[in-house]
């Protein structure tokens, strides 16, 4: 079992800059990829980035592309998701998951077994 919490959430304006880390615990030598989901009210959770634990591949949601970068700290167990260029759309509850099998490319979530609790992102316009 992979316990992750999430930190970082917060309220920040348009344009402004977010970094959220999700630190791991527990069975972390069988994580084979970590993702950051996300969530607004009234709308399906949705993939915004992943990365290959054992390694340095990266994919982002193309909604994101070019403005999150997704990274990591395998001596830490700590995933981090750095937010630039924020709009009001990129509103919403962000979760990082972690998966023993299926590869980084697999972005749907039920292949994800493992999530944290959640961290509120607000962009104000």
């Amino acid at each position: 079992q992979v316990q992750l919490v999430e930190s970082g959430g917060g309220l920040v304006q348009f344009g402004g800059s977010l970094r959220l880390s999700c630190a791991a615990s527990g069975r972390t030598f069988s994580i084979n990829a970590m993702g950051w989901f996300r969530q607004a009210p009234g709308k399906e959770r949705e993939f915004v980035a992943s990365i290959r634990w054992g390694g340095a591949s990266t994919y982002y949601a193309d909604s994101v592309k070019g403005r999150f970068t997704i990274s990591k700290d395998n001596v830490k167990n700590t995933v981090y998701l750095q937010m630039n260029s924020l709009k009001p759309e990129d509103t919403a509850v962000y979760y990082c998951a972690a998966k023993r099998s299926g590869g980084y490319l697999d972005i749907r979530s039920n292949t994800y077994e493992s999530w944290g609790q959640g961290t509120q992102v607000t962009v104000s316009s």
